[in-house]
């Protein structure tokens, strides 16, 4: 499975887009969401910051505590 990942900015809270940063990642199928969520964090050079995840369909998002960024993860 391969996974597109969005890192960028915001204002007010709403993705901004004036920055992204995209990497792709392979993934397999039976991994576990914890698994998954920390594979994405390292390619996205986010290991080890805490946030919060919220998961709609096929799209995950990540928003780091204490940072003005969100991260996008799309399967």
């Amino acid at each position: 499975m391969k996974i597109n990942i969005e890192l960028t900015d915001t204002f007010g809270g709403e993705a901004n887009y004036s920055w992204v940063r995209r990497y792709s990642i392979d993934a397999a199928e039976n991994v576990t969401d914890l698994a998954m969520m920390r594979r994405i964090k390292k390619a996205a050079g986010l290991n080890g910051v805490r946030g919060r995840v919220a998961k709609y369909g096929d799209t995950w998002e990540f928003r780091p505590c204490g940072t003005c960024v969100v991260l996008f993860a799309n399967f």
